[in-house]
C-alpha cells in the first residue's frame, strides 16, 4: 500500500505548512499512542529534538497527543537522533519520536520514529499509524491519561555510550581536534565525548539560537571548519549535521573527506584488526573509486538505493555490519542501530591513534573519480525519469563512457527534482555529459 504521509525518513516539511502543523502533529501522535497500546498496557514513548525554534511547539503538541491516547511520555530535550535511538533501547521504551529535519534549514522540521529496538518503523507500523489518523481524535478519561516526565541525565548516558565505541584504554591525548556542531543536536554531547577521551578540542558552531542550525556550518557547509583547522594547526576537523547522524571530516591540510572516504578508512582498519564482518554496503551514489579501492583489498561491496533505510535492509539481508552514503550517513551495526556521526568519527580516529598515522595517509589508498551532480527542477520527475527519450539519450552517453564511468538519473523522493549524476575518469567529459543530459531533461519537461 502507498503511504500518504510517511516518506523515506519519517515526515518532513516546512513548518506551518502541511504536514508540519500543530493540528496534523496532534493527530499523528494521538494515532501513535493508540497503535503502540497493546492489550491495554500504557506505552512509554520518548521525545527528543534538535535545536530548531519550532521544536518547542512540536514537542508540546506531540506530547499532548500521546498523553491523550494514554501513553506515558519521557522528554529528552535536544539530543542527536542516534542518541534517541540508543536511549529507546536502554530505557526500555516502546517507541521514540525525533523532532528534526536533519541537515535542512531552521524553517523546516520533521517527525521521525524509532521502535523499541531503536530501529526505524517498518512499513506495516507506518501504515497502521496512517490508518489510525483517519479515525476521530481520541482522548482517554482522566483516570487513564498518560503522564510526562523529563530525563535529566540523558546527555550523560549517551556520552558514556559513545566513549564505549572505542577500544578500552584508547586515549586521544595529543590529538588536536576542531568540532563543528552545526548549531544542532550535538552541541552539548560531542565536545564532552572528545574531551573526556583526552583530545584537545576546539569547538565551533555550538551556540544554537533556534535559527542558526546548519547555517553556513555543519557537514553540508564545511568551509569554516576547513579554515579553522588550518588556523589552529589541528590534526583534523569533524563536522556533524543538525541532528548528529551524518559526519564529514577535514584533514590537517584542510582537505574534506566525505562518507565514502571515511567508510574506506573504517573498513580497511576493521580488516586490519580482523573484525570486519562481511563486506560494505554503499549506495548507487557511492563513488566508483571507493568500490575499486575496496576491491583491491578484496572487501565485498554492494550498492543499495539511496537512503539509510535501504542500506540497513541490505546489511541485515547479507548479515554485514558496515555501510553508508557519501553524505556521511555511516552505519556500524555492531555498535549502533542507526547512523551515528560521533561513533563513526571515533571509528575513523581509532587507526590514527593505534597506527600513528594521519588522516591524510589513511585515505591515500582511495582515489575518487570526478563526479558531477545536476539537479533539474521539473514538474513530474518520476515520470520523466522513465521517459524513453531520456533513457535513449542516457544509453547513448553510457556507450561512450564504456567502463570509464557511469550515469545515474533518478527522481528525488522529497523535491520536484530530477537528479543527474555522471561519474568518470575525465572530469571535462563528465561535466559535458551532465550538462547535456540536464538540458535534454529541461527540453523534454517543457513539452
Amino acid at each position: 500500500m502507498k503511504r500518504k504521509y510517511f516518506g523515506t525518513d519519517g515526515i518532513r516539511g516546512r513548518v506551518g505548512a502541511a504536514p508540519i502543523t500543530p493540528e496534523f502533529c496532534l493527530r499523528l501522535s494521538n494515532a501513535v499512542g493508540r497503535v503502540f497500546t497493546v492489550d491495554g498496557r500504557k506505552p512509554k514513548v520518548l521525545i527528543g529534538k534538535d535545536t530548531r525554534i519550532s521544536g518547542y511547539m512540536l514537542e508540546s503538541v506531540l506530547q499532548s497527543g500521546l498523553i491523550s491516547a494514554g501513553a506515558d511520555v519521557s522528554l529528552l530535550g535536544p539530543m542527536p537522533t542516534p542518541a534517541i535511538a540508543y536511549l529507546t533501547r536502554t530505557l526500555r521504551a516502546d517507541a521514540a519520536i525525533v523532532i528534526s529535519a536533519s541537515h535542512n534549514p531552521y524553517y523546516d522540521n520533521g517527525i521521525k520514529f524509532f521502535n523499541a529496538q531503536g530501529s526505524k518503523l517498518d512499513d506495516d507500523t507506518e501504515l497502521a499509524i496512517e490508518a489510525a489518523m483517519d479515525a476521530p481524535l481520541y482522548c482517554e478519561g482522566s483516570e487513564s491519561l498518560g503522564k510526562a516526565s523529563r530525563i535529566s541525565d540523558a546527555p550523560g548516558r549517551y556520552v558514556e555510550f559513545c566513549k564505549s565505541a572505542v577500544p578500552n584504554g584508547l586515549s586521544l591525548r595529543g590529538l588536536r581536534v576542531v568540532l563543528d556542531c552545526a548549531n544542532g543536536a550535538t552541541y552539548q554531547v560531542a565536545p564532552q565525548v572528545f574531551t573526556e577521551l583526552g583530545a584537545e578540542v576546539i569547538v565551533i558552531a555550538a551556540e544554537p539560537d533556534g535559527f542558526n542550525i546548519n547555517d553556513q556550518c555543519g557537514s553540508t557547509h564545511t568551509e569554516a571548519l576547513q579554515q579553522r583547522v588550518l588556523a589552529e594547526n589541528a590534526d583534523l576537523g569533524i563536522a556533524f549535521d543538525g541532528d548528529g547522524d551524518r559526519v564529514a571530516m577535514v584533514d590537517a591540510d584542510g582537505a574534506l573527506l566525505d562518507g565514502d572516504e571515511l567508510l574506506y578508512i573504517i573498513a580497511r582498519d576493521r580488516q586490519r584488526r580482523e573484525v570486519l564482518h562481511g563486506g560494505v554496503v554503499g549506495t548507487v551514489m557511492s563513488n566508483l573509486g571507493f568500490e575499486q579501492a575496496l576491491a583491491r583489498l578484496a572487501i565485498p561491496f554492494s550498492r543499495a538505493n539511496v537512503g539509510d533505510r535501504n542500506i540497513l535492509a541490505q546489511l541485515q539481508q547479507r548479515d554485514w555490519q558496515l555501510g553508508g552514503e557519501p553524505s556521511g550517513h555511516i552505519l556500524t551495526l555492531d555498535l549502533a542501530t542507526t547512523g551515528d556521526a560521533i561513533v563513526a568519527a571515533l571509528q575513523v580516529i581509532v587507526p590514527i591513534i593505534e597506527q600513528g598515522e594521519s588522516l591524510q595517509s589513511l585515505a591515500r589508498g582511495m582515489d575518487k573519480f570526478p563526479q558531477i551532480l545536476e539537479n533539474v527542477t521539473v514538474a513530474e520527475p518520476g515520470k520523466l525519469s522513465n521517459d524513453e527519450r531520456l533513457l535513449s539519450e542516457i544509453a547513448s552517453h553510457e556507450s561512450k563512457l564504456a567502463d570509464r564511468g557511469r550515469i545515474l538519473v533518478r527522481a528525488s523522493g522529497t523535491e520536484p527534482l530530477l537528479r543527474i549524476m555522471v561519474e568518470g575518469q575525465d572530469e571535462q567529459e563528465v561535466g559535458t555529459i551532465a550538462q547535456a543530459l540536464a538540458e535534454h531533461a529541461v527540453r523534454l519537461s517543457a513539452h
